[in-house]
């Protein structure tokens, strides 16, 4: 993946994830453009996809993994998703032989773990909606 791919979210696919968890939050959005990312590079299967999110697992942290669920069709109830705990966000997936890997940056992580108001959250929120998926995350691919 060498040019920038800016993830776009459909207006109704952020109104239903916001619906679905309650609240628009910054890990929300990450989890939602890492999910969008998985399925435009490895094809969205709501059955072969496998997904390993590593993150602490409370919020606001554990909110990445609403926004996974939402898009990617991969949940606990299947157990096609799995959590483990770890310093980092990253996210997992895996499609056949197909793998991507994605380590929320540094600075990403660091800006929106210093956020401390929902007007403050919000904004973050559709900051986030506007960057590329390099600008966000650290990309590895193996297919």
């Amino acid at each position: 993946m060498s040019k920038k791919s800016n993830i776009q979210v459909p207006s109704d696919i952020l109104r239903e994830v916001v619906k679905f968890h309650g609240h628009l939050g910054p890990f929300l959005i990450l989890g939602l453009k890492a999910g969008l990312l998985a399925n435009s590079i490895l094809g969205k299967d709501y059955f072969k996809t496998r997904t390993v999110v590593t993150t602490n697992p409370l919020p606001p942290l554990s909110c990445f993994v609403d926004g996974i669920q939402f898009v990617t069709g991969c949940t606990m109830g299947k157990g096609n998703i799995e959590l483990r705990k770890g310093k980092r966000v990253s996210v997992r997936f895996s499609k056949e032989d197909k793998t991507l890997t994605l380590k929320v940056r540094k600075e990403i992580l660091d800006y929106v773990s210093s956020i401390s108001t929902e007007k403050a959250s919000e904004q973050a929120s559709h900051e986030l909606l506007n960057k590329s998926a390099q600008e966000l995350f650290e990309i590895e691919e193996t297919i």
